[in-house]
């Protein structure tokens, strides 16, 4: 609670009843109507409001936010050191406070008519090191020095937003911006402008008293026909980056296609290969299974002719062969079997 505010209004109050009292009383007067106690309630009235006044009027709060500075007809025509936060005595009717904000503040410059703190197109406007005009919106948050407010109030008389922010923030943004080329600024280098002008605004913020918080660059435009050179190289390199993807599409199918044909022709190799190597394999197990037979025959004349017996159907009793051609087997041998007789007749070719 602000007692300073209570104070003055137990002032206010007794001024007031004291005014009516005596209003009261001169009215009485004129009608020849007796007050009685009237100059004693004036008077105490009169004693309340004046005490009350001269209290609320030494009592000064200081709101946490804030910092006071102290005009006095006695000590120089200023305190050296400020008021701080909380309740606060000066001398009544010979010392006047004024209060400065400590928290942060924000001062924009914007090209949109209700952003900035000034109506209407209040961007700065600069030019690049190639020559082409551009408008920077930015913000700059600061705040005053809390242990310096005396100082700043000297220096500025309060007035460090319209005679240091202001102007010190636009110069150096030109400054600035004249340093890099236009391509810079909205590409590759945009953060470099950025903190060169956060650096350089920092410095003579602080030689004013003012601590920088922050810069922010909000946006930089162009003028329409540097734009429209800006959209149409845009547009080209679009073009050109869609061309060269079209070139690698076309060469990864041209690759697959290769791809596919050496696989095809590589199966069909591998196929030939394998059917070789089988029919190599397929003639070497029949050359191996004739010289195992070679070898059995060798060993057993007689299996032939078993053989062949084994082959003949348990019915034939007769078998004719050509006059001329020989026997192949010992048929004769067969003679003497106990399954049948066996009759070989040779008959005329």
């Amino acid at each position: 609670m602000n007692v300073g505010a209570v104070i003055s209004a137990v002032a206010t109050i007794a001024w007031i009843v004291a005014i009516v009292v005596i209003g009261i009383a001169v009215v009485r007067a004129t009608r020849g109507q007796p007050f009685r106690g009237a100059i004693g309630l004036i008077i105490g009235s009169i004693v309340i409001a004046l005490i009350a006044t001269v209290i609320s009027a030494s009592i000064i709060f200081v709101q946490p936010t804030d910092r006071g500075v102290v005009i006095s007809a006695l000590d120089e025509g200023i305190r050296p050191v400020e008021l701080q936060p909380g309740l606060n005595f000066v001398v009544p009717f010979l010392e006047n406070v004024l209060h400065y904000p400590v928290e942060r503040q924000t001062y924009t410059m914007s090209i949109a008519p209700q952003e900035g703190q000034i109506v209407g197109d209040d961007s700065v406007e600069a030019r690049t090191s190639d020559g082409q005009v551009v408008r920077v919106d930015a913000s700059v948050i600061f705040a005053l020095d809390p242990g310096d407010v005396v100082n700043t109030h000297k220096l500025w008389q309060g007035r460090y937003v319209d005679n240091l922010i202001r102007p010190v923030a636009r110069g150096i943004i030109r400054d600035a911006v004249s340093q890099f080329a236009i391509e810079e600024v909205y590409s590759t280098q945009r953060f470099a402008l950025s903190a060169l002008i956060e650096g350089a605004l920092s410095t003579a913020l602080e030689e004013g008293g003012l601590i920088l918080h922050d810069f922010v660059l909000r946006n930089i435009a162009f003028s329409p026909e540097y734009a429209a050179s800006v959209e149409q190289k845009q547009i080209a390199e679009q073009e050109a980056e869609r061309a060269v993807f079209v070139v690698q599409q076309r060469e990864q199918e041209a690759n697959q296609a290769r791809a596919t044909a050496s696989g095809q022709a590589d199966a069909v190799v591998i196929n030939a290969q394998g059917l070789a190597d089988a029919r190599v394999i397929e003639a070497e197990a029949e050359a191996t299974a004739l010289e195992l037979l070679a070898a059995a025959l060798a060993l057993n004349p007689d299996l032939v002719t078993f053989e062949y017996v084994q082959r003949l159907g348990p019915g034939i009793q007769v078998m004719l062969v050509p006059t001329d051609n020989p026997f192949l087997l010992p048929l004769p041998s067969l003679e003497g079997s106990t399954t049948g007789t066996t009759t070989i007749e040779p008959t005329a070719p």
